[in-house]
C-alpha cells in the first residue's frame, strides 16, 4: 500500500512502456482495490471470530435439525440435516457477502471503467450462480458423507477417489454445460486469426478441436484466454475483450438495440485497446506452453496428492472428541462439522504454507511458458501484448517485493519483460 501511495511518477525503466496518465490511473485503481481488500478482509475476520465466540456453528446445526425434523427427518438422518446446514450456511455467506460484491462491482470497478453490468444483470447472475452451486454442492456433499460413513477404516481412500472423479467430471463439463449458463460462447469465425491459431496448434501437436470467443465484455472489460479439455479434445476460449477486432468495447452500439444487449450494453466511455492478431497468437503461445511443458498435469498431480494427504489426516483426527467440543459440539460429532473444523481451521496454517509454495511454483511456470512462446518466435509480440494487457487491465507495474513474493502467482511485469527483452532485440 505504501508503494501505491508514494510511487507517483513513472520510474525511468518504465519510460518507454507506460505513459504518465495510464500510470496514475493504474496507481489509483490498485490503491482503491487495496483499501477495499483491507476492509473486506477485516470484516471477514471479525465475522468469523464472532461466529466462533457466539456459537454460530452449533446454533446453525441445531436450527438445521429443527427444520429437517419438521420435514419428517429425525436425528438419525444426519446427511439430510447436513444438507440443510450447508444450504443455510451458503445462503448466509451469500447474503453477508452481497454488499461487498455490490460495492466492488458498482463503485470500484465502475469508477475505473471496468464494470459493464447493470444492477438487474448483476442480481440475475448472482441468483443463477447460487442455484447452480447448490445443484452441484448438495448432491456431491451427500455422496461424500455417505462414502465416509460406509467406507470403514479406509474411507479416506474412497473419499479421495470420489473427489478426484468429481473434479475431473466438473473440469470436463464446465466449459460445455456450466459456463454457457452465464456467458455466450460463439465459434471464432473463419479467417486469418483462426487459421493462424490452428497452424500454431498443429506445429506443437496440440489437439485443437474448436476455438471459441466468449462475450466477457457484458460483465467486465478485463481480458483473458484459456484452454480446456482432456486427451484429444482440446478447445481454446478467447475473451472478446482480448481481441481488438471483436471486442464490443471498441464498437459503438448499433441504433435500436434492445433486450439483453440493451441491458448489458458496453459502456464505450472507456474503450479498451485489445490485442492485434499477432499479439493474440503470442498470448496463446504462452498458454499452450503451459500444456506442452506439462504444467496443467503437474498442477493436477500436486492438487490430488494434497487432497489425499488432507483426507488421510482427516481420518486420523475425526475421532478426537475434543476438537468437536472446542467448537461447541459436546454430545454429537457430525461428519460434515468434522470436515469443516479440520479442513477450514486445523489445516489453516498448512494451507497458507502450501499456498506460498504453489505461488512460487506458478511464477516459475509463467517464466517457462514465456520462454516457450519465445522459442516459437513470439517474443516481440508477447512483449507488446503484455504491455497492452497491463495497460488495459490497469495493472500497476511497481510492487513491494515481499508482498509480490507472497501473493502474486504471476511474476511482475518488469521481470517478464526483461526475460523477453534479449530475444525481442534479436
Amino acid at each position: 500500500r505504501r508503494v501505491y501511495r508514494t510511487t507517483t511518477h513513472v520510474p525511468w525503466e518504465l519510460g518507454q512502456i507506460m505513459d504518465s496518465e495510464t500510470f496514475e490511473k493504474s496507481r489509483l485503481y490498485q490503491l482503491d482495490k487495496s483499501t477495499f481488500s483491507f476492509w473486506s478482509g477485516l470484516y471477514s475476520e471479525v465475522e468469523g471470530t464472532m461466529i466462533l465466540l457466539c456459537g454460530g456453528i452449533p446454533f446453525l446445526w441445531n436450527l438445521s435439525g429443527h427444520i429437517s425434523g419438521h420435514a419428517g427427518f429425525g436425528p438419525e438422518y444426519e446427511i439430510v440435516q447436513s444438507l440443510v446446514f450447508l444450504l443455510l450456511a451458503t445462503l448466509f455467506s451469500a447474503v453477508t457477502g452481497l454488499p461487498w460484491s455490490l460495492y466492488n462491482t458498482f463503485v470500484i470497478e465502475e469508477k475505473h471503467g471496468f464494470n459493464q453490468q447493470t444492477l438487474g444483470f448483476f442480481f440475475k447472475d448472482a441468483v443463477k450462480k447460487f442455484i447452480v452451486t447448490q445443484c452441484i454442492l448438495l448432491p456431491v456433499t451427500s455422496l461424500l458423507l455417505y462414502i465416509i460413513k460406509i467406507g470403514g477404516d479406509y474411507f479416506f481412500i474412497y473419499a479421495w477417489l470420489f473427489t478426484l472423479v468429481v473434479s475431473l467430471v466438473l473440469v470436463t463439463i464446465y466449459a460445455d454445460y456450466i459456463a454457457p449458463l452465464f456467458d455466450k460462447f460463439i465459434p471464432l469465425p473463419e479467417g486469418e486469426l483462426k487459421q493462424q491459431i490452428e497452424t500454431m496448434a498443429k506445429s506443437i501437436d496440440f489437439p485443437l478441436t474448436k476455438v471459441y470467443v466468449v462475450e466477457g465484455s457484458k460483465r467486465s472489460s478485463h481480458s483473458n484466454a484459456y484452454f480446456y479439455g482432456f486427451f484429444k479434445n482440446k478447445r481454446i476460449v478467447l475473451f472478446d475483450t482480448l481481441l481488438e477486432d471483436y471486442s464490443a468495447l471498441n464498437k459503438e452500439p448499433a441504433e435500436g438495440e434492445d433486450g439483453e444487449n440493451e441491458e448489458t450494453k458496453a459502456k464505450t466511455k472507456n474503450k479498451k485497446q485489445g490485442c492485434k492478431n499477432e499479439e493474440v497468437l503470442a498470448v496463446l503461445g504462452h498458454e499452450l506452453g503451459h500444456w506442452k511443458l506439462g504444467h496443467t498435469v503437474k498442477n493436477i498431480i500436486i492438487s490430488q496428492m494434497n487432497s489425499f494427504l488432507c483426507f488421510f489426516l482427516f481420518a486420523v483426527l475425526i475421532g478426537r472428541k475434543e476438537l468437536f467440543a472446542a467448537f461447541g459440539f459436546y454430545d454429537t460429532q457430525p461428519t460434515l462439522i468434522g470436515l469443516m473444523i479440520i479442513f477450514q481451521f486445523i489445516f489453516s496454517p498448512y494451507n497458507e504454507v502450501l499456498s506460498f509454495c504453489l505461488t512460487v511454483l506458478s511464477r516459475r511456470f509463467e517464466f517457462q511458458a514465456d520462454a516457450f512462446a519465445k522459442e516459437l518466435g513470439k517474443a516481440k509480440d508477447l512483449y507488446s501484448a503484455l504491455i497492452k494487457l497491463n495497460k488495459d487491465n490497469l495493472g500497476f507495474p511497481v510492487s513491494d517485493w515481499i508482498f509480490s513474493m507472497w501473493h502474486y502467482s504471476h511474476p511482475p511485469l518488469l521481470e517478464r519483460l526483461q526475460a523477453l527483452k534479449d530475444a525481442k532485440q534479436e
